[in-house]
């Protein structure tokens, strides 16, 4: 697949002289190259924007959203061979892919209801023969640069809100996994928007710099690691625009002793190792408290040996590899820093090959047991198939150690008590909470929280908050005398 950029409504070889291999995690092979494209392509992209916006701002919404709906109609249609491509660039197993365009499609969904969602507020008579009102207008050229992970679903937390809202939009993908946003946007063609309307740019960091300081674009969404979300957040904020950057975490789950423990396991499992680590809101270290303790351990160690690994798209396969050599030598790093520090390894991931795809970047499940609080290991994040156990004697103890750390994406608890429960829920310190869950995923018609350094910004992703970050606020207030008024 030759990869190229779309912009005003036509496919386009990007600037660039360098090329970056997008590889196949499960095989090791390259299946395409992403074109290192320049500020030229992001400027010509935010030219086709802002010179299709005007026009697209006068579109009435009701017409807008019936781009949605043929979209969306097109996402389901496509399934399939969009999650295909997903698990062959991305690793993640054919469910988990399926999964991940089934959040995106939800997205579009709600989107299709900005005829409602972006209506303004009017009182009368605020004073005699005053009225007052506020209308929502839309904010000009966005931006969406996306991360690895989740590359059929991140661009749909924002971008059908922005263009329903009469925005216009440039998306950048991630370099490592361009195929997914590739087949989307020949879908996007089909749906006929107007030129301008939606635009698409590949490329790495210059393009990045590029969106983060150009003029013409108004606002910024990001997904990625902290570092460079406060990176985007700094950066395009310094040039005067709205940004919302999703940044890292470092998860944890606390188990009490009266929590169903089979179901518990299993749930655990599922979000520590599913899409083998690499998601915002996996589970990265669990907390037992009192007799929880040994119970647990022995389960989730079980279940971490017994995960299947292999080739997404092979039946029966339970976990993919992680995205590329160098992830995978950073994860087994990080295991290793882990042992060092004075953690235990009743399971050990490292070393993993599979059959059939000796080329593969495979890290097999792992538990660090016994892992020290202080610890490096202990608040870093892994973003791998790697769970690290703690234990405390209390609740009170559980609770403060969770809201001990620098990051606020998700926090777990499972228990079978209300009482715990909403105390926990009311004293979390996380954007996202999970109560017996093991990915407190927000529906598309509530927004994808984030607290502390998990998130820069005002407004998050999805629901209102897009609808908020998407539009302005003009609030107009009206006298219209009598005597000015035409006789009839």
């Amino acid at each position: 697949m030759e990869i190229l950029n779309y912009i005003n409504g036509e496919w386009i070889k990007p600037h660039a002289s360098e090329y970056f291999d997008v590889i196949n995690p499960a095989t090791g092979a390259v299946i395409a190259k992403t074109p290192l494209g320049s500020r030229a392509d992001v400027d010509a992209s935010a030219q086709a924007a802002s010179a299709a916006f005007p026009a697209w701002r006068q579109t009435p919404v009701q017409d807008r959203v019936q781009y949605l709906f043929k979209l969306r109609d097109l996402l389901k249609n496509n399934h399939d061979e969009i999650a295909r491509i997903i698990t062959n660039e991305c690793g993640k197993t054919f469910e988990e892919a399926k999964a991940e365009m089934v959040r995106a499609i939800e997205n579009v969904e709600v989107a299709c209801g900005m005829p409602h969602l972006m209506k303004g507020e009017l009182v009368e008579d605020i004073a005699p023969g005053i009225d007052e009102l506020m209308i929502r207008q839309p904010v000009g050229v966005c931006a969406t640069i996306a991360p690895f992970n989740f590359p059929g679903m991140i661009a749909f937390w924002y971008l059908p809100y922005a263009v329903a809202a009469g925005n216009t939009y440039i998306m950048k993908p991630s370099e490592k996994v361009p195929m997914t946003m590739q087949f989307i946007f020949k879908l996007i063609e089909q749906v006929g928007f107007p030129k301008g309307v939606v635009n698409l740019v590949n490329g790495a960091k210059d393009v990045v710099d590029g969106i983060l300081e150009h003029p013409a674009i108004r606002a910024i969404t990001f997904v990625g690691s902290t570092n460079v979300a406060k990176y985007i957040y700094a950066t395009a904020a310094a040039h005067g625009k709205r940004v919302q950057a999703q940044g890292g975490a470092k998860n944890p789950v606390i188990v009490l002793p009266d929590a169903d423990m089979e179901m518990t396991t299993k749930i655990v499992a599922d979000s520590a190792f599913g899409c083998a680590g690499q998601r915002c809101l996996a589970v990265s270290f669990a907390v037992t408290v009192a007799e929880a303790r040994n119970t647990f351990t022995e389960l989730i160690c079980d279940a971490a040996s017994t995960r299947v690994v292999g080739y997404g798209l092979e039946a029966g396969v339970q976990m993919g590899p992680v995205i590329n050599a160098a992830s995978k030598a950073r994860v087994e790093s990080l295991i290793g820093l882990g042992i060092r520090e004075g953690a235990a390894i009743p399971v050990d991931g490292r070393g993993t090959s599979v059959k059939g795809y000796e080329g593969g970047y495979f890290v097999r499940p792992t538990i660090l047991s016994d892992v020290p609080r202080e610890s490096e290991i202990a608040k870093t994040e892994i973003f791998g198939p790697v769970l690290s156990l703690m234990h405390v004697n209390t609740v009170d103890e559980a609770i403060e150690l969770v809201n001990s750390g620098q990051y606020g994406n998700q926090a777990s608890l499972f228990t079978s008590s209300g009482n715990a429960a909403r105390r926990f829920r009311y004293e979390a310190e996380a954007g996202n909470i999970g109560i017996n869950i093991g990915v407190a995923a927000p529906m598309a018609f509530f927004p994808f929280s984030g607290w502390k350094d998990s998130f820069f910004g005002d407004m998050h992703g999805q629901s209102m908050d897009a609808v908020d970050f998407f539009t302005q606020k003009k609030v107009v207030v009206e006298r219209w005398p009598k005597e000015w008024s035409r006789k009839f």
